[in-house]
């Protein structure tokens, strides 16, 4: 199956195609300026292979609580003041969890493709640095910013907010 992806700008022109296979990413860590971001060449578990996906992992909740229990009631033996001691107790409300989530392999991550996701936020008035093509650190943050708006809060783009962005995943080995 040949994938490709076309970057569509805001006129609906052709911007970009990409579609040459290149090696599964080896799921090392690369520093991309003050965030480090990881790659998985397996993703979760029955994961289609030459698919590329990115984690993210939600913090656990944790519930602090804080209480003010009785040790002497008003007018108890001393007859005076009521005695408070204070208890803190922490249980979790919800456990950390791992989100996979699909993502463009890193060869469809072309400039033109990136260069599109910029005007594309900007649009959207979550970006305003320059569009040069670039995955770097502005365009991450508001890659975050458009899918935390959707539960997601990762600088690495997921194939849903690709879509929804107007970058569009075609098929072509079936034409």
């Amino acid at each position: 199956m040949t994938r490709t992806f076309l970057a569509l700008g805001l006129s609906g022109g052709l911007l970009a195609a990409c579609g040459t296979p290149v090696a599964p990413f080896d799921g090392a860590a690369r520093d991309l300026g003050q965030e480090v971001v990881r790659t998985h060449d397996d993703g979760p578990s029955g994961a289609r292979p030459g698919t590329c996906w990115g984690q993210d992992v939600t913090p656990a909740v944790v519930e602090t609580v804080t209480e003010q229990v009785i040790l002497q009631p008003p007018g108890a033996e001393g007859g005076g003041a009521t005695v408070y001691r204070t208890e803190t107790h922490q249980s979790i409300v919800q456990e950390r969890q791992a989100i996979w989530f699909r993502t463009p392999c890193e060869h469809e991550m072309t400039a033109a493709l990136v260069e599109t996701l910029q005007r594309a936020l900007r649009a959207r008035g979550l970006y305003d640095g320059p569009i040069n093509g670039q995955m770097d650190a502005p365009t991450r943050r508001a890659v975050r910013a458009y899918q935390r708006a959707q539960g997601l809060n990762s600088g690495l783009l997921s194939l849903t907010a690709a879509r929804q962005l107007g970058l569009v995943e075609y098929d072509f080995s079936e034409g």
